[in-house]
This record gives C-alpha cells, sequence and structure tokens, in this order.
C-alpha cells in the first residue's frame, strides 16, 4: 500500500552553473534533496541563490548540469510552485480572483485553501484592502493551489514585521504538515531557516559549503541553546562570505 512519503518528489543537481555573458553566478553545484524535506538556501548577495530557485522552478535554464526527480515522480512529471518576496497579486483581481488566475473550475479547492491561511470571508476584497501578511497568505494559496510536488520560496517573509512572520512560519509549518512537499527556501534570516527547515545550507562563490541537518522536533524553541550555537556557526560562514563576495564592503 502507497503511503505519503512514497508519493512525495525530490531533487537531484548534478554540475549546476549558470553564467549571465562571461560572469558565472552558480557553478558545479551538486544536491540531493529527499523527498518532503525542507531545504534552506543561506548566502550573500550576489552568489546565486534566487537564480538557482529559478532553474529549479524552469524559468531558467541552467548553462551547465542537470536537474532530475527522485522518489515518487508522477506519470506526467513533477511539479512546482515558486512564491517571491513580493506578493505579486493583480490589483484589479479579488482575492479569490488571484489565487485562482490561470486555472478553471478551481474556486471551491481556491476558498479550501483560503480558509486554511486564514482568509475565510476575504475572498471578495481587493489586494489594497489587505495587510502585508494577508497578501502573503493570499501569494500562499495561489501556490498551493496546484498541489506541486516541490514548493520554492524565495524570501517570502523578509519584507515582513517580526510578529507576522512568525505567524507566516507558523502557519507554513501547520500546512505542511496537512500537505507533505518538498520544499526548497532562499532567505537571509538565519534563525528563519533553522526554525524551519529539516537542512541549512551555505552558499559561497566556491558552492555549498555547509551542510547543517536539523533534527529537532517542530515546533522548535527559538531560544534553544543547540539552535543558538548553529546560528552562530552560520553567521560567521555568512560573513566569511559576504567578504569573498564583496571584499571592498
Amino acid at each position: 500500500m502507497k503511503t505519503v512519503a512514497d508519493e512525495l518528489v525530490g531533487l537531484c543537481l548534478r554540475g549546476i552553473g549558470q553564467r549571465y555573458r562571461d560572469h558565472w553566478v552558480l557553478r558545479n553545484i551538486d544536491l540531493d534533496v529527499a523527498p518532503g524535506e525542507f531545504v534552506s538556501i543561506l548566502g550573500p548577495s550576489g552568489v546565486g541563490k534566487s537564480t538557482l530557485l529559478r532553474i529549479l522552478a524552469g524559468l531558467e535554464v541552467p548553462a551547465a548540469g542537470t536537474v532530475e526527480p527522485t522518489g515518487g515522480v508522477p506519470a506526467g512529471g513533477h511539479t512546482s510552485r515558486m512564491m517571491f518576496q513580493e506578493d505579486r497579486l493583480l490589483p484589479w483581481k479579488s482575492v479569490l480572483g488571484n489565487v485562482t488566475l490561470g486555472t478553471r473550475g478551481a474556486r471551491a479547492r481556491a476558498a479550501e485553501l483560503l480558509g486554511q491561511v486564514g482568509l475565510t470571508g476575504r475572498e471578495k476584497n481587493w489586494p489594497a484592502e489587505l495587510s502585508g501578511g494577508q497578501r502573503q497568505r493570499v501569494a500562499l494559496a495561489r501556490a498551493l493551489l496546484h498541489r506541486p510536488e516541490v514548493l520554492l520560496l524565495d524570501e517570502p517573509f523578509g519584507a515582513l514585521d517580526a510578529v507576522t512572520r512568525v505567524t507566516m512560519h507558523q502557519l507554513l509549518e501547520r500546512l505542511l504538515v496537512e500537505h507533505p512537499r518538498t520544499v526548497l527556501l532562499v532567505t537571509h534570516d538565519v534563525e528563519e531557516a533553522l526554525v524551519l527547515s529539516d537542512r541549512v545550507l551555505l552558499l559561497t562563490p566556491s558552492g555549498i559549503t555547509r551542510d547543517l541537518r536539523v533534527p529537532q522536533e517542530r515546533p522548535r524553541h527559538r531560544g534553544d541553546a543547540q539552535l543558538a550555537a548553529w546560528k552562530e556557526e552560520l553567521l560567521a560562514g555568512l560573513l566569511d562570505a559576504e567578504r569573498a563576495v564583496h571584499p571592498d564592503h
């Protein structure tokens, strides 16, 4: 009998590289992401974190290397959806219209998702009537509508205030318990990465220089001594990488 874990999709990256003209943004990235794993990617600006996500989303073709799905890959291939720091809602469409954008017959599923993200009764509102956190909830519902096997998050909580950010973390954790899937998160927030992830990667100009596994059960206490020690270690690595990328800063 198949379980939920049997149907989850992982990723195998081999030799991924990307360049723009003569400048290589990524070089020789090898990474295995297990089905259902939550992986966060840290690194200084300009090191290629968002570029890597865009490659995984199919928005860019890498200059080198391959990406292959692993695990319970559906017959038609796996699907991925990307959520950005900007909510990218269309101001002339309602909340429900934004969630169902590009779909047909998905209104019931969209309304269910809006309920799960705490926006029941806001279906007819315009984006301008929502707070920043509520707009990101709409964006999350839109990303989940197609039931993607791989969810790609490019600093989706970076512009939110501290309290709203923690609320979104808790919401995401709850949704992933109810609907497991593989997740890759790009973030500059070390604590966010440690609280949410199974693994935290440090991406530098030399490639992935740290692959930290976080075995603690969720939900995690932000004051945990081991998390604090890992935070200090990762911050030190980030500072070293920042100096390598921007030596004059």
